[in-house]
């Protein structure tokens, strides 16, 4: 199995929306680290599992509709608490849909919301 990932950081905003935040449930920001990953187990005519050019600009759009806003803020978390694990998979989804794959078989995102803790959304193409 193949496997190429891009890392890219950035920062937004949120608070928690869940009972009992604690001091979550305040406005604050995380230093996020986006991992995006796809994985298959065959490579393009030219030896690629995907071009990471490619991986790179769809991370660059899709990261900068988050960055320096409050997730709380955004479309694709109404009605959702801005977990992390929300933000994962979201990122996911939004960076497939925008690189649009055609080799790879599966495409996570391990999405770091500090130096000790992350979350993984993985999807099946």
């Amino acid at each position: 199995m193949y496997s190429v990932t891009v890392r890219r950081s950035f920062v937004a905003q949120h608070f928690l929306t869940v009972p009992d935040p604690g001091p979550e449930g305040e406005l604050h920001s995380h230093h996020f680290t986006a991992e995006v990953g796809f994985h298959g187990p065959e490579l393009n005519e030219y030896g690629y599992l995907v071009d990471i050019d490619d991986v790179k600009d769809a991370m660059a759009t899709v990261i900068g509709r988050y960055r320096d806003t409050t997730l709380n803020d955004q479309d694709s978390f109404a009605g959702k608490n801005p977990s992390v694990e929300h933000f994962s998979r979201i990122l996911c989804e939004e960076i497939v849909a925008h690189a649009e794959p055609e080799v790879p078989t599966k495409a996570s995102v391990k999405l770091w919301e500090d130096d000790e803790a992350w979350a993984r959304y993985e999807t099946s193409l």
